[in-house]
């Protein structure tokens, strides 16, 4: 996962929503069909596409995809 546009796709694959690079900036509570179990697999997922274990707290933290991005990209 190297783009905003890798990260997408892998949302759209892992967790089924429809999502584009012009929402990932909306809150979770705002996005549809986002369910707090979502959070998880997309850690999981994640994680299992850098090849780096991301900490959940800061997951937790965040209150967008583009948040958890952010974190996924981080040095």
């Amino acid at each position: 996962m190297n783009t905003i546009d890798d990260f997408v796709e892998l949302v759209r694959d892992e967790l089924g929503l429809a999502v584009t690079t012009e929402t990932v900036g909306v809150a979770f509570d705002r996005l549809d069909g986002w369910d707090s179990v979502h959070l998880l697999a997309l850690l999981t997922a994640l994680e299992r596409a850098t090849g780096r274990r991301l900490s959940l707290p800061d997951v937790l933290e965040t209150s967008s995809l583009a948040g958890v991005y952010d974190l996924a990209v981080a040095p």
